[in-house]
């Protein structure tokens, strides 16, 4: 084991050597339990979407990464996957609580349409694969065994839970994904604006503004950007910007269509931008604000360096730090909380698929949907420690130099 060796001061004032492990030495964990856990994982996710030749090198990089950062990586990806784990047994039992399911929805709403209620019972055992008469227990080892396979069922239109969110999710992702660059970007300039001028006209009205806006949820917002903006004001044609993009546009990689679904996604964009925009602001503000009284500073001050180099390099630097892992995670929430702003605008992604999937008790798309959630959170957190890693190389090495 590769270690580096300190020196240590005991009480009899002597010296002592210490050693302390580096970043990729594993320690603390039982080494082959540790790799088993992590290749296993990868190698399960791996299968499950059939990379093939690009999967064998995407292992090898992978295992590559968990040899250079060591004890510090393996810790996380093992807390993912348990998480995964955990959220999927919740999510799997959760579901069956819902009054109904989906083989009696699809019956009555057969039935409602003046089709006999056998042969109405006979296309829906013919469409699913569920049987309410089969035990629980077996229900959710057959659901496990489908999750590590890739194989989350079939859905009410009959094309696999994989396909459909696959169809739903690029949506989603880029409206939000959109949104949140905007938001960040704006709200971090504001936050470094507002500590350099604290107790000013741009401080109090954003400092106002966001705490109003923060406090209200997105789809109120969306709904008055709709209501005061489309039809009292009528600042845009709200029945031409409903949906993801504008009937008979080819989806394709062009200008036109790349357009049109920029100007689909203005208002929902608007509405988590205006919901996010003021919280980045106040929370830069307070790390702006922090770093300000640092001691580094100062000393930057006193050395006559550049205002601009001062702000960029050792106060603007600093204070985004703490921030990367909440933006991340803001990432993998406002995914999850995107239901009823699409509902709202019509917007053809992951949330208004929940909320259809919940209203017919489609069990298999309702899993696979929350999983995905659910995995973009994780993952995101993942990312964002893994970032904050390679800003701060403390982090890495803290947690050994306790056990040390």
């Amino acid at each position: 084991m590769v270690v580096t060796t300190t020196m240590t001061k005991e009480s009899s004032g002597t010296t002592r050597p210490r050693q302390r492990s580096r970043p990729w030495a594993l320690r603390g964990w039982p080494r082959v339990g540790v790799w088993l856990i992590v290749w296993a994982g990868l190698a399960a996710a791996l299968r499950a979407i059939d990379f093939g030749v690009g999967g064998a090198i995407a292992l090898g990089l992978a295992g590559s990464v968990v040899v250079w950062w060591g004890e510090y990586i393996a810790q996380r990806i093992m807390r993912a996957y348990f998480v995964i784990f955990v959220v999927a047994t919740g999510v799997f039992f959760m579901v069956r609580l819902l009054p109904g399911n989906p083989v009696d929805v699809l019956i009555a709403r057969l039935t409602s349409e003046g089709m006999e209620y056998q042969a109405a019972a006979a296309q829906a055992a013919a469409l699913y694969s569920f049987d309410p008469n089969t035990p629980l227990i077996q229900q959710y080892f057959d659901y496990l065994i489908g999750m590590l396979q890739g194989d989350f069922g079939m859905t009410q239109s009959s094309i696999t839970v994989l396909e459909k969110i696959a169809h739903h999710l690029p949506w989603t992702l880029f409206s939000v994904g959109l949104a949140l660059i905007i938001a960040v970007v704006i709200g971090l300039s504001l936050g470094m604006i507002m500590a350099y001028r604290r107790g000013g006209v741009i401080d109090h009205t954003v400092s106002s503004i966001g705490s109003v806006l923060h406090a209200i949820p997105n789809y109120l917002v969306a709904l008055m950007i709709v209501v005061i903006g489309g039809v009292q004001l009528g600042l845009f044609q709200y029945s031409e910007m409903r949906g993801t993009y504008t009937s008979g546009v080819q989806p394709a990689f062009t200008v036109e269509f790349i357009s049109d679904a920029m100007y689909h996604a203005t208002l929902p964009v608007l509405a988590y931008v205006l919901t996010t925009v003021g919280t980045w602001a106040l929370v830069m503000k307070a790390s702006t604000t922090q770093a300000l009284g640092e001691d580094y500073v100062t000393v930057a001050r006193a050395r006559g360096l550049a205002s601009s180099r001062i702000s960029m390099m050792y106060v603007g630097r600093n204070a985004v730090l703490p921030l990367v892992a909440q933006i991340a995670t803001q990432a993998g929430f406002v995914v999850g909380g995107a239901i009823f702003v699409e509902m709202i605008f019509a917007y053809n992604g992951i949330g208004i698929t929940l909320y259809n999937a919940i209203a017919d008790r489609d069990y298999a798309l309702i899993q696979g949907i929350l999983l995905i959630i659910t995995i973009t959170v994780v993952f995101a957190n993942l990312i964002a420690d893994l970032t904050y890693g390679l800003l701060d190389p403390r982090i890495r090495t803290s947690g050994k130099e306790r056990t040390t």
